[in-house]
């Protein structure tokens, strides 16, 4: 059983004039003191990044823990600073290249409804207000670090976040899933959406619930932000929800191509100036999904993935330099794209996910030895018996090898799982790799 995490409280969010529909601001106080407090910080307000320093440096800040600031709603706000300091960091040193004592695991989906504590606590609640409350965030985030010896939480949100920071309403629909109101149809729809976003005004709350978050973990493991790809973003933005063929996201690409380019540019802007400001929050590391980059193959992935790929790893960088933040690791997680890992190895991210359908030692043949792996256990794996997912979790480390290597899923858990299984599986991999790294 994994250490207690401590719980949040006030888990109110929804009841109290918070949004409830996708297209819809966060709750007005709510953004003002964002703002308020992205001031006091040395924010530009303008989407353009920001200049907090290096004191939220991801071993932990400068010592000043506990600056609060006054909210406008009642109550403290804690500031992206002072940080409690790290005490388990195997995650960012297998990112990094570093040895690990052994092999650190984290899993897609791990704050999701396969945990009745999640599903008690999103009861009644809207998926998007649940998105916007930062406790409840957090909250979320934090329950399966109190189940499980996880090495790593990640943010509890959605990569929809960004098409509804350009404007666009999208509506959780029971049985069906995320659902744009009004998709994208015609190029000349392109007009209607945000060509400049200030990440701050419309995606605070995602900054705010990685702050509160950071410190709520109080040093026990690194937290991850993320971002959905431009790709897969732009896919749902046309198709208006999930799609088995992707085909009007792709008949884009070939019918309307500059078009194509300037939306993925725009995404690809707001994505940069999103990933950066989720560092500046307190975001120890960074995962780019590329979920829906089997639909694309060989050539489109080169023409109309890849280059922003490579180019928000470059941008990203370049900005957390030019502020003095931390130089955190970068992962990018493209689903189905095997024909790509070898240009995926050379796009400026330290970590490749991988997903399932792959074999690992055909994974680190294109890759190289430079870049550390993260995968990819078939995650219907986890609804063998206990023991064959210990062979399974064994097998699987002897083929990547225990160290430049991240354990997790080869996609997010499914909500029907067992959560004995799920720690059975993280137990797994570190005492087989304990067992490995001791003997070899």
């Amino acid at each position: 059983m994994a250490a207690p995490v401590p719980r949040t409280e006030e888990l109110a969010a929804g009841q109290d004039g918070s949004v409830r529909r996708g297209g819809e601001k966060w709750r007005s106080e709510e953004r003002r003191d964002y703002v308020e407090m992205a001031a006091w910080t040395g924010r530009d307000g303008d989407g353009g990044g920001t200049r907090m320093g290096a004191d939220r440096a991801a071993s932990g800040g400068n010592g000043e823990g506990g600056e609060r600031l006054r909210s406008m709603a009642g109550g403290d706000r804690l500031l992206p600073k002072g940080f409690p300091k790290l005490k388990n960091d195997t995650f960012l040193r297998a990112a990094r290249g570093e040895q690990t004592e052994h092999t650190p695991v984290w899993c897609m989906r791990q704050a999701g409804r396969y945990l009745p504590e999640f599903r008690e606590t999103r009861a009644s609640q809207d998926f998007f207000a649940t998105c916007r409350s930062p406790k409840l965030c957090c909250e979320l985030t934090l329950q399966p670090l109190r189940r499980f010896p996880l090495d790593a939480a990640i943010i509890f949100s959605d990569i929809l976040v960004v098409p509804q920071a350009l404007g666009m309403e999208i509506v959780m629909v029971p049985g069906k899933g995320p659902t744009f109101t009004e998709p994208l149809k015609e190029v000349e729809d392109l007009l209607k959406l945000r060509q400049k976003v200030d990440v701050t005004a419309e995606l605070g709350y995602v900054f705010q619930a990685i702050t509160l978050t950071r410190h709520s973990l109080e040093g026990k493991v690194p937290l991850i932000g993320f971002s959905g790809a431009p790709w897969t973003l732009m896919s749902y933005m046309i198709e208006g929800g999930g799609s088995t063929t992707m085909a009007k996201a792709k008949s884009w690409l070939y019918r309307h191509p500059e078009a194509s380019h300037r939306l993925l540019r725009l995404l690809a802007d707001v994505i940069i100036d999103y990933l950066v400001g989720q560092v500046a929050a307190g975001a120890q590391a960074l995962q780019l999904f590329e979920s829906h980059a089997g639909h694309l193959g060989p050539e489109l992935f080169q023409d109309f993935a890849l280059p922003y790929i490579r180019d928000i790893a470059q941008a990203v960088k370049s900005k957390l330099k030019e502020e003095a933040l931390p130089l955190v690791p970068m992962i990018i997680f493209a689903k189905d794209a095997h024909y790509a890992l070898h240009d995926l190895a050379h796009a400026g991210y330290e970590v490749v996910g991988l997903d399932w359908t792959i074999r690992p030692q055909e994974a680190r043949a294109q890759i190289g030895k430079d870049v550390t792996l993260q995968g990819n256990l078939d995650p219907c794996a986890l609804y063998a018996p206990k023991e064959k997912i210990g062979e399974l979790v064994k097998k699987m480390l002897e083929s990547f090898g225990t160290q430049r290597y991240i354990a997790n899923l080869g996609h997010g858990l499914y909500p029907d799982m067992n959560p004995e299984h799920v720690g059975a599986f993280v137990e797994a991999v570190h005492a087989h790799s304990r067992h490995i790294n001791k003997h070899s």
